[in-house]
């Protein structure tokens, strides 16, 4: 039960190119934002759809997948954990970042991969 604790799983569409950087230790990692659909019947019950967008960061392997197969608009399933962290913008101002850190990644629908 232990993994439970911070456990994440999505599947959504990607929403834009992933940044890939190559850190100065040598490791990977790939930033992209995903978009996760909820549908529902308003008042009048005519369906509706709210989008929930997501940072979703992978490192080593995952990040090389990612560099090589994922793109603009691909669907995708990630499962990992969510991490927060801080940091200041060029102002000076104190920021906080939740993103999910993806320990996996499955490629939905693969015949329409890069």
């Amino acid at each position: 039960m232990s993994t439970l604790k911070n456990h994440v799983q999505l599947i959504g569409n990607v929403g834009q190119e992933p940044t890939i950087a190559n850190l100065e230790s040598g490791k990977k990692v790939a930033r992209f934002s995903l978009a996760t659909n909820e549908y529902y019947k308003d008042a009048n019950g005519e369906k509706q759809t709210e989008t929930n967008w997501h940072t979703v960061v992978a490192w080593g392997n995952n990040a090389e997948i990612i560099e090589k197969y994922v793109g603009k608009g691909k669907e995708v399933g990630v499962m990992g954990k969510l991490k927060s962290r801080s940091y200041e913008d060029k102002e000076g101002i104190k920021r906080y970042v939740t993103e999910i850190e993806a320990n996996e990644i499955l490629l939905l629908g693969i015949k329409n991969y890069k």
